[in-house]
């Protein structure tokens, strides 16, 4: 998808160090969140079967390599389902921006943008996923753990380096903070693992936060 991104490059652009930084970061309470490819594609990387699921081990490794929360970025969907479920009835009951539509990916949203701005007016007003996480993580959460959301630094864990774009996107923030710090790719997650000696083979099961 990142073909149809006019702004974002080809190629990756790594963000290990960064997400190391942090996690070494005494001042900071780092937060990472899955995204729901990412827990079955990882497995690959430690010589376990494709088709193998590999959440809890992974949630295990991932509070072992020192990450302060670990949550799914499927609740996030969820929240988004709620936000666009109460936007098509605003926009119903107004009789206005009709249809409604609706993609998670931002490589699509700019080929709407770019592509068809005659129709820009239709494509939801909600957050993806990923940055309603990163959004919870810095208002909500941050809230109940009594911490500074400027102290919170969330990083993602994506399939798709679009991620990382639409992360960087100016309006991806809330109350002036930004949403997603970091995003890392399943490869980029997996040498961290490594380079921690977490192995995904020898985890035990464990829940998200």
């Amino acid at each position: 998808c990142v073909s149809v991104c006019p702004t974002a490059a080809l190629t990756g652009v790594g963000y290990i160090m960064e997400a190391w930084e942090a996690l070494f970061n005494p001042k900071k309470k780092v937060v990472i969140q899955i995204a729901p490819a990412v827990r079955v594609a990882i497995g690959e990387e430690f010589g376990l079967d494709s088709n193998q699921f590999v959440t809890g081990r992974l949630v295990a490794g991932l509070r072992r390599l020192g990450f302060d929360a670990v949550f799914d970025t499927t609740f996030g969907a969820d929240l988004t389902v709620v936000e666009e479920s109460k936007e098509i009835m605003e926009r119903v009951e107004k009789n206005e921006n009709l249809p409604i539509l609706t993609s998670c990916c931002p490589g699509w949203i700019n080929f709407l943008t770019y592509q068809f701005p005659n129709l820009r007016y239709m494509a939801s007003t909600c957050k993806s996923p990923q940055q309603m996480v990163g959004a919870m993580a810095k208002t909500y959460f941050a809230q109940k753990m009594n911490i500074r959301p400027e102290d919170i630094v969330v990083v993602s864990v994506m399939p798709c380096i679009a991620k990382k774009y639409e992360a960087g996107l100016p309006g991806e923030s809330t109350f002036g903070v930004r949403d997603v710090d970091i995003v890392l790719t399943t490869r980029e997650l997996a040498k961290m693992l490594k380079e921690g000696s977490i192995d995904l083979r020898h985890m035990p099961e464990e829940d998200f936060d």
